[in-house]
């Protein structure tokens, strides 16, 4: 069974988007889950110091996933997780988890309750992977390591 999204979708470039569904229909081996991060938080998640990663949504997703920032694959983590929903107020309880303050989670959250992705097992990569990543991805990417 082909993965949904396969083939015929327009609205894209359609180079790069049958490009990444030929892996993705095939199985390639080495497409991944990532993660899109900013910095510095990214590379705090790879080094296990940030492990829960604030997001005003839940996710289905679960398993070791990339941590991407700026193109590149800084690391990976095992998303094992999802608490909440919580006030920033609560989360301000488990600044140690996350590292953010609670100005910047009631400003982040707009007044809409707000989930901790919970990573576990970090690994910073010593020099960052360069990764395709599709266009207009914010959140979650299909992506391949260009120089794994």
């Amino acid at each position: 069974m082909k993965p949904r999204g396969c083939f015929g979708e327009s609205g894209v470039d359609f180079i790069y988007f049958v490009f990444v569904n030929i892996l993705m229909c095939t199985g390639n081996p080495n497409l991944k889950k990532g993660l899109i991060v900013r910095e510095p938080f990214a590379t705090l998640i790879a080094e296990g110091k940030k492990v829960w990663e604030i997001r005003k949504s839940r996710t289905n997703v679960r398993g070791r996933v990339l941590i991407i920032s700026g193109g590149k694959a800084v690391g990976s983590a095992e998303l094992v997780d999802v608490l909440g929903p919580f006030t920033p107020e609560e989360l301000g309880q488990h600044a140690d988890k996350h590292l953010a303050d609670v100005d910047f989670l009631r400003q982040y959250s707009g007044g809409k309750p707000l989930y901790a992705w919970v990573f576990r097992n970090a690994e910073k990569f010593k020099i960052p992977r360069k990764v395709r990543i599709s266009r207009g991805a914010q959140v979650w990417a299909n992506v391949v390591v260009e120089d794994e």
